[in-house]
């Protein structure tokens, strides 16, 4: 492969990286994900991060959000202009 293949590729990649959450949620145009579609069938590297974003997000939803002191959360909302 040569080097401008590449880094072609290596820029549509860096593509999906950035669209990756709103395709796992389904927030992406018809035709982005057409397009995201067709170069995971092709790209076994941006399937194993869909598959490691998915596995990351499934662990997360086991973690309760974090809660604050109702009496420090009134503190520091006083405290503000």
């Amino acid at each position: 492969m040569s080097n401008s293949t590449t880094a072609t590729n290596e820029i549509i990649c860096q593509q999906f990286v950035e669209m990756v959450t709103d395709y796992l949620e389904g927030q992406l145009l018809e035709a982005e994900a057409a397009w995201t579609d067709e170069h995971l069938a092709g790209c076994p590297h941006c399937r194993a991060y869909l598959e490691q974003m998915r596995q990351t997000i499934a662990a997360l939803r086991g973690f309760a959000e974090p809660g604050v002191d109702p009496a420090l959360r009134e503190r520091i909302l006083g405290s503000l202009p």
